[in-house]
């Protein structure tokens, strides 16, 4: 128990799940696990949230969809929208995953494997509604649409979904995205059978602009408890993660907290607080694998200090770290080394 831990609830990310899907009701939740799972361990939570009844799991990359698959069973849906390779689209195509398609080149290359293997794709095309990172070109849409619908009438493809990602920048943006969105979805109506789900809105956006909301969202951060960067906080929603670490060394200059298990922990830090049994207390200076704290009545070595979490003992969120070096509360929990011991409680 000497290197740090993150402690991770259960009982807190379902309580967090349970709070998105009230939230954002009747639209579906997509459980977003990237990375895995944000730090937390992809396959206990996967599990634990497809026995709370969610269907629907984003993976990001083929890999990690596999990971799903590989703890999920043959139950729930998964997709994956990050371009790939032809081996592992059809790696993809056998364990039964729907694709995200951003491309022309990518829907053609997922046509042809399909075609070898005698087996029919599931994809979601993905229009451009000005974020671009990746999606097809509003210019483009109709051609893609021409091409997945000559792929569903020689049963290499089936588009089951339209979608996009939205830049979450202002409100103004946010809604022109949405029209653009919207006229795609009903240039793929017109062509055709209208597609089984549509999904654009990720974390922020479907918890605060309701009218954004289509039949599914995209939500992984606000599961697990990480709220956005200067955003407020979350009814309902409580870190799942707390990391915590031992005093190594109590002295007359304060109390050294050893970290020699994380990937680092920025300089730029100092002042902030961690918790402990008696009360937050302050980051006098940062080290390679240390950190000296203030120090407090009854201190001693072996004693757990908290570094982020659910602010219990006082300590800061993920997010508020994350806030005061300029980035996301994501970050800071996906940058913890692999030897950081993960415990689910």
């Amino acid at each position: 128990m000497m290197r740090p831990v993150l402690e991770i609830s259960r009982g807190a990310f379902l309580a967090n799940v349970a709070a998105v899907q009230s939230r954002i009701a009747p639209s579906a939740l997509m459980l977003v696990m990237k990375d895995d799972a944000y730090a937390h361990g992809l396959d206990w939570s996967a599990r634990a949230a497809a026995d709370a009844g969610v269907q629907w799991f984003g993976a990001y990359d083929v890999p990690t969809a596999l990971r799903l698959r590989d703890a999920l069973g043959s139950s729930g849906r998964i997709f994956a929208w990050a371009t790939s390779e032809d081996a592992e689209i059809a790696d993809a195509l056998a364990a039964d995953i729907d694709l995200g398609v951003g491309t022309v080149e990518y829907l053609e290359r997922i046509r042809a494997v399909a075609g070898r293997m005698s087996r029919t794709a599931r994809v979601h095309l993905k229009i451009d509604t000005g974020l671009h990172r990746n999606g097809v070109r509003p210019e483009d849409w109709p051609d893609a649409v021409a091409r997945t619908r000559a792929g569903e009438r020689e049963h290499t493809l089936h588009l089951v979904g339209v979608w996009s990602h939205i830049a979450e920048a202002s409100d103004a943006e946010d809604d022109e995205a949405h029209a653009i969105f919207r006229a795609a979805v009903a240039e793929v109506e017109a062509s055709g059978a209208a597609p089984e789900v549509l999904h654009l809105t990720a974390s922020a956006a479907s918890w605060w602009r309701p009218e954004l909301r289509e039949p599914l969202s995209r939500i992984g951060a606000f599961c697990y408890g990480i709220r956005s960067a200067d955003g407020p906080a979350l009814d309902g929603i409580r870190p799942i993660g707390t990391l915590t670490a031992s005093v190594v060394d109590v002295g007359p200059d304060g109390v050294r907290v050893g970290l020699g298990a994380l990937d680092g922990y920025p300089s730029t830090l100092v002042g902030v607080r961690v918790g402990t049994a008696a009360g937050p207390v302050a980051v006098r200076e940062i080290g390679l694998d240390s950190i000296v704290v203030d120090g407090w009545p009854g201190a001693a070595i072996g004693d757990r200090v908290r570094v982020f979490g659910p602010g219990d003992q006082g300590e800061p969120s993920a997010t508020d770290l994350a806030e005061r070096i300029d980035t996301v509360g994501e970050e800071i929990l996906t940058r913890l080394s692999p030897l950081v011991r993960r415990v689910v409680v």
